[in-house]
């Protein structure tokens, strides 16, 4: 068969059948791939824990973990929420199969199999995977340009104007003393923001700013930290099914992180929105402020506005930001759900 050769991956086969572990794995080993094989689901977890796979192939029925809970737990945990896995299954109903996937799975095999099926159906979601990755690479470079933007933006404003103030209370020292002290005074504040703006862009510049936590925990922190800034408490409905990606949450999470820090700096708002949602169209999110508003066409230093957009759009989605003086500011973004099968 001429199967398109494609760079090669780790696929890890759960069966508790010896026949069929050494059947797919000689089919798959001969296509060019790395192939490990276990015979129960703990030890599929254990496995990819260990060294994670880039697909894996589950029978459901198997004794003490059958193939859904695998999956489901896999699904649960952000070291291999994003691997791939093919449940492949003797049970042919349509409600095992809807059960597959609401578990997470990302394609069906029905046994007895056959051989072009299988790897065409392997070739078919590691290529998928693979361009997942490649836009997830894409979100960071553009990312880190953002960052590099805060950075001459809000941090070099700072440092340029505690300089002036500097020189202005050495020249006023000798003659006006009372003065140059006040300038000093504004000096030690310009310095304070400058130190919080280097605090907050070295945060910014993790890979994973979520470091292991969820969506949730991960803006309850942010809402956590609005609220002590500025006594608002937000409005805060997050409501999401299924597994979203990784490169999405920390895109949801870096829009309402930049939203919110916007907010703060700008908006003088009392009251602010955040909803979080998704439905089989995609993942939506609201972020809304009754602050005093400002006009779209109007260059903000350090605003973000163009790393927000560039952020959504790497991952296939739109953003629109709607505001006019006095009316406050409304975000809403979307993310359209990658196809599994």
């Amino acid at each position: 068969m001429n199967t398109p050769q494609l760079p090669s991956a780790d696929i890890l086969i759960v069966d508790d059948t010896l026949e069929n572990l050494h059947l797919l794995s000689e089919m798959l080993t001969q296509q060019g791939y790395e192939v490990r094989i276990v015979k129960s689901g703990a030890m599929a977890l254990r496995g990819v824990q260990a060294q994670p796979a880039d697909l894996i192939l589950l029978d459901i029925m198997m004794p003490q973990m059958d193939g859904y809970e695998v999956c489901q737990r896999l699904k649960a945990n952000p070291q291999t929420q994003n691997i791939p896995v093919i449940f492949i299954s003797a049970l042919n109903e349509v409600f095992d199969k809807v059960k597959a996937f609401a578990a997470g799975g990302a394609d069906y095999i029905t046994k007895p199999f056959q051989v072009e099926e299988v790897c065409a159906r392997v070739a078919h979601q590691l290529t998928i995977r693979r361009l997942q990755m490649q836009v997830e690479d894409l979100a960071i470079v553009q990312e880190r340009n953002r960052i590099a933007r805060d950075i001459h933006d809000s941090l070099g404003h700072s440092l340029v104007a505690l300089n002036l103030h500097m020189e202005t209370a050495i020249a006023m020292w000798n003659e006006h003393p009372d003065k140059a002290y006040s300038f000093l005074v504004k000096a030690k504040q310009l310095g304070s923001e400058a130190l919080q703006a280097v605090r907050q862009s070295v945060s910014a510049m993790r890979d994973d700013p979520l470091q292991g936590k969820g969506l949730e925990d991960a803006i309850a922190h942010l809402i956590q930290a609005f609220h002590q800034t500025t006594s608002i408490q937000p409005n805060c409905q997050i409501q999401l099914s299924g597994t979203v990606s990784h490169a999405v949450n920390i895109a949801l999470y870096r829009i309402v992180q930049e939203g919110l820090t916007n907010i703060c700096k700008y908006a003088a708002a009392t009251a602010v929105e955040l909803q979080i949602e998704s439905n089989p169209a995609g993942i939506f999110l609201k972020l809304q402020d009754n602050g005093k508003g400002f006009q779209i066409g109007e260059s903000r230093s350090g605003f973000g506005l163009q790393g927000m957009q560039e952020r959504v759009a790497a991952l296939g989605g739109s953003l629109e930001i709607s505001s006019a003086l006095d009316r406050g500011c409304c975000i809403n973004a979307y993310f359209p759900v990658m196809g599994n099968g």
